[in-house]
């Protein structure tokens, strides 16, 4: 009998201490998005797209739709001020077709079959040492940034040498001598340049699962280091064993670029957030940006030096 007492005495506190709240969702503004690039000896693109709030859907037309149009966006060096043409994927001026595959990141037979816009510099091109001022004007609104393109610092030596226990699947593997007592960011990026079955070259660059780093912990020093494969990461034709590994005989392109502070903090924190996406215990990521007058997003100078490595050991 004491037992029932206790069991409805529980019940009577459970139920008696329910309440209904209420929580009010913070509206949604819509912001611009900048996403420009310059390297050097290539012309200055501008992608410009608008968020979107949680509700929204997620499908290709929806992506599509994002992308602004009618914009006014300027470029200028200190001397010459070039006003960027917009031009989209789906009439590219001949010649072009890898240039905008590599940027999009979608193959070139994909791409053309899209109705991407971007804005393409025609009279300036990427400078070591030059400061690049970009201007976006739309919709009333003006927005503001600047980059700059730095002195590269080129790999000692790029080698490859297989794993144990493969025999013939290994890493690319770099000598780096990073500069002394400055801030230096690096971005990491490959190319395969083996024919395809077409007997084409694939023209687009992939990036590892860490392109970025800097060298907080290794200025001034020089040192080797290793990055997988991401070419054949998520190829479902190659064995899972050999994911991640180049094979002996590949041939790959590798770019090492150099870029700013800001510009590598807003990549460093873009790539957290993506690769934390789903993981309830990862930290909150607020991705800086270096896009004044209210827009996000990133305008961004890389200096590039180009290797070419077969893999032999």
């Amino acid at each position: 009998m004491k037992n029932r007492l206790y069991f409805f005495a529980a019940l009577l506190v459970l139920f008696s201490c329910t309440k209904e709240v209420e929580i009010e969702i913070p509206g949604y503004e819509e912001q611009v998005v900048v996403d420009g690039v310059i390297k050097t000896g290539e012309p200055a693109i501008v992608l410009l797209s608008s968020t979107a709030n949680i509700y929204s859907p997620t499908n290709l037309e929806a992506y599509l739709n994002g992308f602004i149009s009618g914009a006014e966006v300027i470029v200028s060096n200190g001397s010459i001020s070039d006003t960027l043409i917009e031009i989209c994927t789906d009439n590219l001026p001949p010649g072009s077709e890898a240039l905008a595959a590599a940027f999009f990141g979608i193959p070139v037979d994909e791409l053309v079959q899209l109705n991407l816009c971007g804005y393409f510099s025609t009279t300036i091109v990427g400078e070591v040492g030059e400061t690049y001022d970009l201007v976006v004007n739309v919709d009333g609104a003006t927005y503001t940034s600047s980059t700059s393109i730095l002195t590269p610092t080129a790999l000692d030596s790029l080698y490859w040498k297989p794993e144990a226990p493969l025999e013939n699947h290994g890493f690319s593997w770099a000598t780096l001598s990073d500069p002394e007592g400055s801030f230096d960011a690096y971005l990491w990026e490959v190319q395969r340049l083996n024919q395809l079955e077409d007997g084409s070259i694939n023209p687009l660059t992939y990036k590892t699962f860490n392109p970025f780093f800097d060298d907080v912990f290794f200025d001034g020093l020089t040192f080797d280091f290793a990055y997988e494969n991401p070419i054949n990461f998520f190829d479902e034709d190659t064995d899972p064993e050999f994911r991640g590994y180049y094979a002996e005989g590949d041939t790959i392109l590798v770019s090492l670029s150099k870029l700013g502070k800001s510009e590598f903090e807003f990549f460093e924190k873009k790539y957290n957030q993506i690769y934390t996406a789903g993981n309830p215990f990862a930290t909150p990521t607020n991705i800086p940006s270096n896009i004044e007058g209210g827009a996000l997003g990133i305008w961004a100078g890389f200096s590039p030096t180009v290797d070419t490595l077969i893999c032999q050991p």
